[in-house]
């Protein structure tokens, strides 16, 4: 079967360039776990989901558009706010950070900013309540749980279809790509939310998947190159005949993401971001991390 290939015949030597990228994934990964620390600590801009805050849920009689409506608070001095609209209704859930005992002067100057500049709407407060740090704490210890199950069940699945080596390998490269992940949106000091762990799920099953296609291949050739003894000529070899693919796969989803991200809204900008910066991570690892260190562990063991 003939599909559109982008590069053809490549002799790239992906397993030579491993010190170079081995350098560039180090830097990722401290500024990774810099920003984990920071998280743990509570010093990076994490959303109301995390750090506890008002919830109103408010509605309005004619149409606001949910961009408008953030402007006017932006513009009142609610900081920090975020706006969901509740699909086939005129309702929304409007969440900002705020202490115990602010609630009801957070509910008051809410209140009084949109009928003060949206009051041809018909803006009514249907509901108000106290998201407590105790939940987020707990949705924090949820998310980290979630991310060492998902790594255990790689290993498990990865050392069953090819090797032990192959296991930790991709095991490790998807942990740099998470790790790199929370590093970039720390560094641009990006809110962390419940759609931003639902990216890092994503981009890790993205990343792995990728990964599994190039193990998949190098199982293959070490088969049909058994009379080489260097087995940077079977990683170099297997890398380079999916080259084409790994990069049409990810070029189609960056524009499908890139679509979202241009095109959908502030509502959607950072969890596109977050998956747009994600898929090329994950290919990139997929490349330059998960193969040469199968590379470097077969080596020692031998």
């Amino acid at each position: 079967m003939k599909f559109i290939e982008i590069v053809k015949d490549t002799k790239i030597d992906f397993v030579g360039l491993r010190n170079k990228a081995f350098v560039v994934s180090a830097i990722l990964c401290a500024l990774g776990i810099f920003a984990f620390i920071m998280v743990s600590l509570g010093k990076a801009n994490l959303s109301v989901d995390f750090t506890g805050g008002v919830q109103i849920h408010a509605r309005f009689e004619q149409k606001v558009d949910i961009g408008a409506l953030r402007g006017v608070l932006l513009a009142g001095g609610i900081k920090d706010v975020q706006i969901q609209e509740i699909s086939g209704t005129k309702e929304f859930l409007i969440k900002t950070k705020a202490s115990g005992s602010a609630e009801q002067d957070i509910q008051k100057t809410i209140d009084a900013i949109i009928k003060k500049e949206m009051g041809d709407k018909g803006f009514q407060i249907l509901a108000s309540n106290m998201v407590g740090a105790t939940v987020g704490k707990a949705l924090k210890r949820d998310a980290l749980i979630a991310m060492v199950i998902s790594f255990i069940c790689i290993i498990i699945y990865i050392a069953w279809r090819f090797t032990l080596i192959f296991g930790l390998a991709a095991t490790l490269a998807t942990f740099h790509d998470v790790l790199s992940l929370l590093g970039v949106f720390y560094l641009f000091n990006m809110e962390m939310n419940i759609l931003f762990i639902t990216a890092l799920l994503t981009i890790a099953g993205y990343s792995l998947t990728d990964t599994v296609v190039v193990f998949d291949r190098i199982r293959e050739n070490m088969s049909k190159m058994k009379s080489k003894k260097d087995f940077a000529d079977v990683i170099n070899k297997s890398i380079n005949s999916v080259l084409s693919r790994t990069l049409i796969t990810s070029i189609t989803t960056l524009l499908a993401v890139g679509a979202i991200l241009f095109l959908g809204g502030k509502t959607l900008f950072d969890f596109s971001f977050a998956l747009f910066i994600g898929v090329l991570i994950g290919t990139y690892s997929s490349v330059f991390v998960a193969s040469p260190l199968v590379y470097l562990w077969r080596k020692k063991a031998r």
